[in-house]
């Protein structure tokens, strides 16, 4: 009877390959573009800002690969932490743990404020921290049930949104070649956005290294895949196959994203304040155009917002099965889902309405920084982890053919990655901006392993007065 009940309350294996990919993508497509881009296209300009979303992507292709090998050998919820833990010590499984759980909770309180800003354009005089929490609810309701519901909501949020930068490729294109009209210009802009007003770099390449925090934000979501895996059917298959379909199909829409907005806006007049986007389709004379990608613009952050919910929360479920915070949060209802951990992560996610209500654009940029810091972090992680793990693999005799999914060219992949990783780290220390997240970062970090290590000490005394 305890087996069953203890069945009845592990997590299930009901995500399909579709789920997997969509979730995946989900998680990528939110904030970190619709958002976020208009001010990397200010700092760094519109040559800039495309370089810096290529950099972002070549970083995010090698992270993905060493994750790949990872997750295909090894298929655990909480993926990151558990690799960190076995292959390069358990104190860094703790950390990098917590910051993974950071990553999400302070990106659901940044979408959250996101939405807020986005509800100003049809109700200004409705404070931002109002549809915050409304938000905040809604996706509460949505990872409450099981975790196929969760799954079957975030690919429909997820197809809506894809669909819609596709036309914004296409419409946007076609503005800026002159195909449809502009409502304030003559002409069309051609390629004088992207040329003119200073050139590509009008503010030189240091602007490009400072911007690279918020890119890899950008691109933070696709490490969703090693999390879903301890709940996926087919993971062998599935988990290769999506991420070869996310890394290329993310490059797409954000390097043909990036390039229209450069070419349509000035980059002097790109910020967060408003959508870049929502900025190009007001400037487009299609009917209504503008008010229908706010719309869905809305529903990409729900998007991630709900994909963040769930992977803050399974991280912090995989932690309690370590032994390494409360069991409290390892408790699962008879449906699969870690209630417990769910509404602990939507209540520091809610922390950001507070500061919402004081500066929501100041906080805005500061909740990104925060957690692009410590995604990079985990990147760097499950670089040093797969390094660590192929070693070990062969010095215990394996032969890497037997590896369903190989990480090519080790071992400059995975240093590459933990290098590229490091430099974007050293970039937030030139932006005052942005400079908190470093404040912020390395004491969180520092607090971890003290926390851990003083944990352990503690757990050695007692077994020490028990004998």
């Amino acid at each position: 009877m305890n087996a069953n009940d203890n069945r009845e309350h592990e997590l299930k294996r009901t995500l399909q390959s579709r789920h997997l990919f969509m979730i995946s993508l989900g998680g990528v497509i939110g904030a970190g573009l619709f958002l976020s881009s208009g001010y990397i296209i200010n700092q760094a300009g519109p040559g800039g800002a495309i370089l810096a979303y290529l950099i972002g992507g070549l970083i995010m292709y090698l992270v993905m690969q060493c994750l790949g090998e990872l997750s295909v050998a090894m298929p655990v919820t909480g993926a990151f932490q558990t690799y960190a833990t076995k292959f390069i010590g358990p104190a860094t499984g703790f950390t990098i743990g917590l910051l993974y759980w950071l990553t999400w909770v302070v990106t659901v309180g940044s979408e959250f404020t996101a939405c807020g800003l986005l509800m100003q354009r049809w109700f200004p005089e409705v404070s931002v921290w109002v549809w915050s929490a409304v938000f905040a609810a809604l996706l509460f309701i949505l990872n409450a049930f099981t975790v196929k519901f969760f799954a079957e909501s975030e690919f429909w949020f997820s197809a809506i949104k894809i669909v819609v930068i596709l036309l914004f490729i296409v419409l946007g294109g076609a503005a800026m070649f002159g195909m449809i009209p502009m409502k304030e210009t003559a002409e069309a802009p051609m390629l004088s956005h992207l040329v003119g007003e200073g050139g590509l770099l009008p503010n030189g390449f240091i602007p490009v290294l400072i911007t690279m925090i918020s890119v890899n934000f950008a691109f933070s979501g696709t490490e969703l895949i090693g999390v879903t895996a301890g709940e996926t059917k087919q993971p062998e298959r599935d988990i290769p196959r999506s991420i070869r379909n996310v890394v290329w199909r993310t490059l797409l829409f954000f390097i043909g994203a990036v390039f229209v907005l450069s070419g349509l806006i000035s980059w002097k007049e790109a910020g967060v304040i408003e959508s870049p986007f929502v900025t190009v389709f007001d400037q487009i004379g299609i009917p209504y155009a503008a008010d229908i990608m706010n719309f869905v613009i809305l529903t990409a952050l729900l998007s991630v917002g709900n994909s963040g919910l769930y992977a803050s929360t399974r991280m912090l479920w995989a932690l309690s099965k370590e032994n390494m915070i409360s069991p409290i949060f390892g408790k699962v209802t008879k449906r699969g889902v870690p209630l417990h951990a769910l509404i602990a992560c939507m209540a520091v996610a809610c922390l950001s309405l507070l500061s919402s209500i004081i500066a929501a654009e100041t906080v805005y940029l500061v909740l990104i920084a925060i957690s692009g810091f410590a995604v990079v972090a985990v990147w760097m992680g499950i670089a040093a982890s797969q390094f660590m793990f192929r070693r070990r693999f062969i010095l215990e005799g394996g032969d890497i053919r037997n590896l369903k999914f190989r990480t090519p060219w080790y071992p400059f992949v995975p240093i590459a990655a933990f290098l590229l990783c490091l430099a974007s780290c050293i970039g937030l220390a030139f932006d005052p901006n942005q400079r908190i997240a470093l404040y912020c970062g390395i004491p969180f970090v520092a607090v971890c392993y003290l926390s851990y290590f003083m944990k352990q000490r503690g757990k050695a005394a007692s077994r020490q007065t028990a004998n």
